[in-house]
């Protein structure tokens, strides 16, 4: 099975935005997770994804537009329900809201193989009874591979601040890396600061921890090391798709590694190559990440963005390797 031998896996949701802006209606593939996949896809790296998709046309046009990138889908991946879909308003400045028809089931499955990385996040982390598969899928495989979380968070579909927080932080250890937004981290720890909520993510085992702030930037959290990194400018056309475009850049560039660790410059350089392909993203309408080309092409924009060239084109070597 191709899928056997991906690079990376994705659990998680894969729904339709359904996108309603002054200019009418438009539905685009969707869904954190299946937006990292593709994003992955994009950048060259071999990926699969694990998910819940119904037996209709809207299933028919995700399954299309992820084999388009090169993304399988894994075995359990299809049912005989409907797909999901979210619902987004844009306002002016291109950022988006979102009301959610779905239901979230997860065949009990495991991969063939273990892959290099194994990222979830979303929806598929919290709803149930999908969100206890994936909570398995993990128990089993954290030791044997680097596992990634994004929790997105949303809050329309989650219990209360509490009982989400909880299932956050019952996750966390069982992951390596988790990346999370400012209001993600603002909603999941109130009380906290944007430092202080990083700092308690690695004290719950991940070994680095990523707060994205949109045009202020990202941090880049690990025991030894924090770093703040510059967003890149950018024309918005929506933010559709942007937190999931620097996801799966970074995990375009963690996998392109030349060493196990995290040191100050391997951080610096995969926050500022993640931050480009946000970046990119957010130019154009819909979550519509870049290719390796783009991204590469796209990183000589600036002087401080020399660091994150040579890392992408590290990464492109790497990963075709």
């Amino acid at each position: 099975m191709p899928a056997a031998t991906a690079d990376v896996i994705v659990i998680g949701e894969a729904l339709v935005d359904v996108v309603t802006s002054a200019q009418g209606t438009i539905e685009h593939p969707g869904g954190s997770p299946m937006n990292v996949a593709y994003g992955l896809g994009r950048l060259g790296v071999t990926t699969a994804l694990l998910t819940s998709l119904g037996d209709d046309a809207r299933g028919a046009a995700i399954e299309r537009h992820l084999r388009s990138a090169g993304v399988d889908l894994l075995p359990g991946s299809r049912s005989t329900g409907r797909t999901a879909s979210a619902t987004a308003t844009l306002a002016a400045d291109g950022s988006a809201s979102y009301q959610f028809d779905i239901s979230w089931e997860l065949a009990p499955v495991a991969p063939a193989s273990l892959p290099k990385v194994l990222h979830t996040g979303s929806i598929a982390t919290f709803l149930s009874p999908g969100a206890a598969v994936v909570k398995a899928l993990l128990e089993q495989s954290h030791r044997e591979c680097m596992v990634t979380y994004d929790p997105n968070v949303r809050p329309a579909l989650l219990g209360s601040q509490a009982e989400a927080r909880s299932i956050f932080e019952d996750l966390v250890p069982l992951t390596d890396v988790v990346k999370l937004s400012d209001e993600d981290a603002a909603w999941l720890y109130a009380d906290l600061g944007l430092e202080d909520a990083a700092a308690r993510i690695l004290r719950l085992g991940a070994g680095l921890a990523v707060v994205t702030r949109g045009s202020e930037g990202s941090l880049l959290a690990t025991p030894a090391t924090t770093l703040h990194i510059p967003s890149v400018k950018s024309v918005v056309a929506d933010t559709i798709g942007a937190g999931d475009s620097y996801m799966a850049a970074l995990i375009y560039g963690l996998l392109a590694r030349k060493t196990e660790g995290l040191g100050r410059g391997t951080l610096e350089n995969l926050g500022r190559t993640a931050a480009k392909a946000a970046a990119i993203t957010v130019r154009r309408p819909g979550a519509n990440p870049p290719t390796a080309a783009e991204l590469m092409a796209e990183l000589p924009d600036a002087g401080s963005q020399e660091g994150a060239q040579a890392e992408a084109g590290k990464a492109a070597a790497a990963v075709a390797g």
